[in-house]
């Protein structure tokens, strides 16, 4: 299939294909007339590309990953890889708590119920 029907198979701009391929994610055959050729797979694995672009993951992660996601993934590679999203995984969790502490500061000091460190005895500033 060519790009632009790979771009409505999958909702993916041509631009993203193009992007896709320039970081090896994707792959295709060019025919005589220079025009990409997409294999039916194709459909497939920019879904799960996409997927993993919106949990977060680098090209480069995505990259290693999907030898793994093949019939016949390579020996070895994929345990460390799993690993490596693992800690991807973590370190949002962590920064998912970062957020909920900051979110709740503020909304105690939005209520009243906290004022910052020093300033108990200042005027009421809500207004």
């Amino acid at each position: 299939m060519r790009i632009g029907e790979l771009s409505r198979a999958t909702g993916a701009s041509t631009r993203s294909l193009r992007y896709y391929e320039d970081q090896g994610l994707l792959s295709s055959d060019r025919r005589s007339n220079g025009y990409r050729d997409y294999g039916a797979e194709a459909v497939r694995q920019v879904a799960f590309i996409q997927d993993l672009y919106r949990a977060g993951l680098p090209s480069e992660v995505i990259r290693d990953i999907l030898p793994c996601t093949t019939p016949t993934p390579p020996a070895g590679d994929c345990a460390q890889l799993l690993a490596r999203v693992r800690r991807v995984r973590d370190e949002l969790a962590r920064q998912e708590r970062q957020i909920a502490q900051r979110r709740e500061m503020l909304d105690r000091y939005l209520s009243g119920t906290a004022t910052p460190a020093g300033l108990g005895d200042q005027p009421d500033c809500s207004a």
